[in-house]
């Protein structure tokens, strides 16, 4: 082999190489873009009511498939179900999805406060729904709704501090809602019994072939997917590697592994400062909505206090559990949330649809 033959050779490798990397950012997009995105539907507030509504989607909710139908009426703004967003496997009840429009009540509430637009909200004469109220007054300066664009469910380990006993103070009187109750745990014996139970729930989840199908359809394995949909869980958002769709699909039917995955969920709960677990004191849309607020509210809460949060929610999703995680804090109705909290990194924020799309 001559040296011309050698560098011909090397040279179409090397094109092979870069029609290869060519192809596979076409394939995935850029992080970049993807960050601009990000940061674009978390721009500042400003006064029109589509920012408001903007804030208010930026709220909590399953699987991130924004389950919600907002309508502006004189002045007042309704938030209803959209049923055609449902996730009958893990949520056949539809528990998660009126929880998430408690959610973006929340928000709304506060983003509308901080606009000029005081209010009260309160459930539709149908009580299908979410229906907030209000006046012309002055705006209304909020550290939640300053934390609304912050805030995400971080799915990474933390670093294992305690919170303080006054910011647990703090979070306990901002989550307060009437007809929820927030059972705060930071000892570690009954952490480590929620732990198990997340694991257990986990364990069940992943053995099960509808649940893995659901799941799968609610995945977005890059940052062009996560943006072509505005929803979705994003895998980078969970500290996962971006994959072309296809190639992520047959890595998660392949090399998926319930034990890896629960290794990782006990490291994450055990580097957390604690676990929040809500309760309503009825199972109805009124109370799931109010379980919502509260659990918003706290988010934002922590938020605003440095802390990240996560939803470890296996054990309500698994009926079969429920009560054990019940019995933990002394309680005997159906727990609504379990979340855990701590101090952490920032992750790629989840993706959110156009507000044009959610406006009825």
């Amino acid at each position: 082999m001559n040296r011309r033959t050698m560098l011909v050779g090397a040279g179409a490798a090397l094109a092979g190489v870069g029609a290869g990397v060519a192809a596979w950012r076409s394939a995935v997009g850029s992080m970049a873009q993807y960050d601009a995105f990000a940061a674009g539907l978390r721009d500042r507030l400003t006064p029109d009511l589509e920012a408001v509504v903007r804030y208010a989607t930026l709220a909590a909710n399953s699987h991130n498939t924004q389950p919600w139908r907002f309508q502006l009426e004189g002045q007042a703004i309704e938030i209803r179900p959209d049923f055609s967003r449902r996730t009958p496997v893990v949520d056949p009840d539809d528990h998660h999805l009126y929880v998430s429009l408690g959610c973006a009540a929340a928000n709304l509430a506060l983003a509308a406060a901080a606009t000029g637009r005081p209010g009260e909200t309160s459930l539709t004469a149908d009580g299908d729904g979410v229906r907030y109220d209000y006046l012309t007054g002055a705006p209304k300066a909020d550290p939640l709704a300053d934390a609304i664009p912050r805030r995400q469910s971080t799915r990474a380990e933390y670093d294992g501090r305690a919170a303080p006993a006054a910011d647990l103070a703090e979070l306990e009187r901002i989550a307060a809602m009437p007809g929820v109750s927030l059972a705060l745990i930071t000892d570690r014996a009954r952490v480590k019994q929620v732990r198990d139970l997340v694991l257990a729930g986990n364990e069940d989840q992943m053995n099960d072939p509808a649940f893995m199908h659901e799941l799968k359809q609610w995945i977005r394995f890059n940052p062009r997917s996560a943006m072509a949909s505005g929803d979705g869980l994003f895998s980078a958002a969970s500290g996962s590697p971006v994959l072309p769709t296809g190639l992520g699909r047959i890595a998660l039917d392949r090399l998926f592994s319930v034990a890896e995955e629960n290794q990782k969920y006990a490291r994450q709960i055990d580097s957390s400062a604690g676990v929040a677990i809500f309760f309503g004191e009825r199972t109805d849309h009124d109370h799931w909505i109010r379980v919502g607020q509260a659990c918003q509210r706290f988010a934002l809460a922590a938020t605003s206090l440095g802390l990240k949060i996560a939803f470890i929610n296996q054990p309500v999703e698994v009926a079969r559990l429920r009560s054990d995680l019940a019995a933990i804090v002394g309680e005997t109705r159906r727990p609504d949330i379990v979340m855990r909290f701590g101090y952490g990194p920032a992750l790629p924020f989840s993706p959110r649809r156009p507000v044009a799309s959610v406006i009825a």
